[in-house]
């Protein structure tokens, strides 16, 4: 009896050790309720719990955060699939690379595999049903049993993946302080929900610079390769309650069209079962803003890896919000069949059902269609090969528009096209012969290219590596050179890198390397311009300035394949003894160097009057540092060359005791800086507004620098970029720790103090619209974009360059330029463009870039660019004793426009 009895109580125990917690139990709350939000710490404990108890799940720590946190992946399935994780992981990949296989094989797999399907939450930290959707959407998985849940668990695999572990840390404590549930809100944040980028951690995917976004990169593009993954995100278009799939127009063009129409059919299966399930107040299409144009986004990037990338945007917060009257969200139509009704009362909890229903939707779709989805990866990655391996040509507006202006210049057709026909009624049978087709799309000059060689023998070429371990971080396929070899009669040198179209993700290695070519979008013929979403052109080799040559032809040599994920080091560098060194100025690692070796007492020096071989710039370093050195640019990849004396014409440097500018809240460019500056070991103090205002700045700081909306205009306010409340804290509302982040540049108060600092000779750096600061101190420059013969800015209608890339010209005798080409690309965002005045050069103002033909467009969209033609892009000013850089462009825009750097890194030395 005895043994009976400990047999049964032993059950017991096991049983309850093993019962899943719900979130009730575990947060003490359930999910959804009113003011209420859950802390990574306590979202971790429960992940651990549920991979404890519940025989679905597998808890997987794919890597640490900025914040030194550990990043979490829920993997769900059934405990059968769960012991075969491996195997399907294999498929998955096999399937997705697409190498070797025929389709019969690429069926084979299908039916064998399982439907992998990653679904986040919480990139965004504010949008705060993201990551409680997951939460809810875990614990029902581990434990609803019906019909639906169970065929979803054995058929696929599914990735629930913590997006940003650190954001939601900040935000739940800083929303759950309040006592006082009414004063509770997720709004003010002190500092960036992700500790450099906040916002933009959802545009850093094609880089992937931040230690979160190489985390989920890995997973997906070298792990486990998603057939569908659901990026989950707020907020919904006022009068709504969710945006979401299918998206307007334009898709980028180097799309396989299986990605667009599979967004497609997994969209209708969203809005379906909301429909289904009473749930209105989904909205599509032109409904909202959001398109499949950039690349970059978490969602956006799998686009380029035939990944259905799906993407939501609802409404909901812990405190109780309304759905306000919006008149044109009452009108059904094709982009919001089933309007929502306006409200008083709308619930977080019924933002977490929205959610979970949607994410059903997804699973239930792959389930259904598990053998589908897994082959169309792979035919969009047969489809990438077959492509690569012969001639191509991407279909494209410029080249459409060529045919047209072709046809109408032989035709001596001078009409426009005023809207009037937008579905093409009139145009059918149209006339124009196929030779004009043929004249763009059988033009072997037009053809895209079988690959790209990346030499290794270009002036920066260990920003080059970084350029190819962020394709190796996406998956690419990459080859490197064992030996010297010969392309098209070009000498290559041993170590040259190479990447071929010929691959799955073809759409990614084009959208690297070429022109992104943005339709001209306006709401209507002679209208305003559609601003695209985020950026319109972006190709990460022109940011990073790399060297490389298309190659149209097939080309092979003496190359070797790297492993996937393979990431790669820079040839370590020995030093010969000699009298002195000379360290390029071309190169950006040369600026790490440099900062170690200033930190360790070595005297630096720079060339003031270049020579044929080592232009103005040019780092010196004495003999008597040569150990110093050696230990220095060990592994950074710069190449210093010996010199038997000391060169003509040297300055001496010494670091400056550099200010960057910051605000309450944080700036997402000024913290890019800070990224970019610890990498570059420059040692920087983040100063505020109130910092400023104190005054003394000279006996504190040698360089101050302000990026983009830091200094307003002289008229009016700086819009943000994001169209987020730009209302100011009240002090009282403030925790004491942070009330010196407050207050903003002042035209009466700040600008006189900044202009103290120059005049005492400070060094002041401004980017993007904070060259305003020229405008404050009365420089001899003015506004270019302007009507003729007013200071009225240029009009949408007829000057409008949202995110692109352009070229300009470079004076790199110029301190501020050195080591820069003559000619090279910017990253512009409707940027500032200066008109130097008759007096500007007698009174020390020197341009340092500019425009030198009316279509300087290198990536993206530029309409009117002829009115950039001549204009400023940057200049120098002395102020007093001081110096005013103005640099009009995004010169480290994200942490990616490497190839702009150095136009930073030069102004933040003393030259003496």
């Amino acid at each position: 009896m005895k043994n009976i009895l400990w047999i049964v109580l032993l059950y017991t125990s096991v049983a309850v050790a093993q019962t899943v917690p719900s979130p009730k139990e575990h947060f003490g709350f359930n999910i959804g309720d009113d003011y209420k939000l859950a802390t990574y710490t306590q979202t971790a404990a429960y992940f651990e719990k549920l991979a404890a108890t519940s025989d679905r799940v597998k808890l997987v720590d794919i890597g640490l955060t900025e914040e030194g946190r550990h990043q979490y992946m829920l993997i769900v399935s059934s405990p059968e699939n769960l012991k075969h994780l491996d195997q399907y992981k294999k498929i998955s990949q096999q399937l997705a690379r697409a190498e070797g296989l025929s389709d019969q094989q690429a069926h084979a797999l299908a039916a064998e595999g399982k439907a992998i399907v990653w679904i986040d939450g919480g990139l965004h930290a504010t949008e705060v049903v993201g990551i409680h959707q997951l939460i809810e959407t875990a614990w029902q998985f581990v434990s609803r049993k019906d019909p639906e849940t169970m065929r979803i668990l054995d058929n696929v695999v599914i990735l629930m993946t913590h997006a940003n572990p650190d954001g939601q840390e900040l935000t739940t404590n800083w929303y759950m302080r309040n006592a006082d549930t009414l004063k509770r809100s997720t709004e003010q944040l002190p500092v960036l929900y992700e500790k450099y980028i906040g916002h933009d951690n959802n545009r850093d995917f094609y880089i992937m610079n931040m230690k979160e976004s190489s985390n989920m990169g890995k997973q997906l593009f070298l792990e486990w390769m998603p057939q569908i993954m659901y990026n989950h995100h707020q907020r919904g278009p006022e009068g709504s309650v969710l945006a979401g799939p299918p998206y307007r127009d334009p898709f980028n063009y180097v799309f396989d069209p299986l990605m667009i129409t599979g967004i497609d059919a997994l969209g209708a299966a969203m809005y379906n079962r909301l429909n289904v399930e009473d749930k209105p107040g989904y909205t599509r299409l032109n409904g909202s803003s959001f398109s499949t144009w950039y690349n970059g986004g978490l969602r956006t990037t799998t686009q380029y890896h035939n990944m259905i990338g799906l993407l939501t945007e609802i409404i909901g917060n812990p405190t109780p919000e309304k759905i306000p009257v919006v008149p044109s969200r009452l009108v059904p139509n094709g982009a919001t069949p089933n309007p929502v009704i306006p409200q008083d009362n709308w619930h977080f909890r019924r933002s977490i059902d929205y959610s979970v229903s949607l994410n059903y939707s997804v699973l239930d779709y792959a389930a259904r269609q598990r053998d589908e989805v897994l082959y169309n990866i792979y035919k969009m990655g047969k489809n990438g090969i077959d492509k690569g391996n012969k001639d191509s040509w991407t279909l494209s507006p410029k080249r459409a528009d060529a045919i047209t202006a072709a046809y109408k210049k032989d035709k001596n057709d001078t009409t426009k096209d005023d809207g009037s026909d937008p579905y093409g009624w009139m145009k059918r049978g149209s006339n124009i012969p196929m030779s004009y087709y043929d004249a763009i799309y059988k033009n072997p000059a037009l053809r895209d290219p079988r690959g790209y060689i990346i030499s290794a023998d270009q002036p920066d070429f260990a920003t080059a590596v970084k350029f190819i371990n962020a394709l190796i971080k996406a998956g690419i396929s990459v080859y490197k050179a064992t030996d010297s070899f010969t392309v098209a009669g070009k000498h290559y040198p041993t170590g040259s890198y190479i990447v071929k179209t010929a691959q799955a993700f073809r759409p990614h290695v084009l959208d690297m390397f070429e022109p992104q070519d943005h339709p001209n979008d306006f709401q209507y013929p002679g209208g305003p311009p559609i601003r695209p979403y985020d950026a319109a052109g972006w190709t990460l080799a022109f940011q990073m300035g790399i060297q490389y040559d298309r190659q149209l032809d097939a080309f092979d040599g003496p190359f070797q394949r790297l492993p996937y994920g393979e990431l790669q080091q820079t040839s370590r560098t020995s030093v010969t003894v000699a009298n002195g060194y000379l360290l390029s100025a071309h190169a950006n690692n040369s600026f790490i160097a440099v900062n170690d070796l200033l930190k360790a007492g070595v005297k630096v020096y720079r060339l003031t009057s270049g020579t044929a071989d080592y232009p103005a710039g040019t780092f010196y370093i004495p003999g008597n540092a040569t150990a110093q050195l050696q230990q220095v640019i060990a592994t950074l990849g710069v190449k210093p060359a010996g010199v038997s004396k000391k060169p003509k014409g040297l300055a001496a440097i010494t670091s400056m005791r550099i200010a960057l500018w910051d605000n309450y809240g944080g700036s997402i460019p000024s913290g890019w800086i800070r990224w970019i500056m610890e990498q570059y070991h420059f040692p920087i103090t983040v100063i505020y507004p109130q910092d400023i205002d104190s005054g003394d700045l000279r006996k504190k700081y040698d360089a101050i620098i302000f990026v983009t909306r830091a200094i307003p205009p002289v008229k009016g306010e700086e819009p943000n970029r994001y169209g987020f409340s730009l209302k100011p804290p009240a002090p009282e509302e403030i925790p004491e720790q942070y009330r010196h982040m407050l207050g903003k540049i002042t035209k009466d108060t700040s600008v006189p103090k900044l202009k103290e600092f120059l005049e005492a000779g400070g060094t002041i750096i401004t980017i993007g619209t904070s060259t305003n600061l020229a405008y404050h101190l009365g420089l001899p420059v003015h506004n270019a974009l302007v009507e003729a013969g007013t200071e009225k800015p240029l009009p949408g209608t007829k000057y409008f360059v949202p995110g692109s890339i352009l070229q300009v010209a470079f004076d790199s005798t110029q301190t501020a330029a050195w080591g820069m080409p003559s000619t090279g690309d910017i990253n512009f965002d409707n940027s500032p463009v200066f008109k130097l005045d008759a007096t500007a050069a007698e009174k020390g103002v020197k341009p340092l870039a500019w425009f030198t033909t009316d279509k300087p467009l290198r990536s993206g969209w530029a309409w009117g660019q002829a009115y950039l033609k001549d204009g400023v892009a940057a200049f120098v000013a002395p102020v007093g004793k001081g110096t005013l850089y103005a640099f009009g462009p995004e010169i480290t825009f994200r942490g990616q426009s490497h190839g702009t750097f150095k136009l930073l890194f030069n102004g933040l030395y003393t030259v003496k």
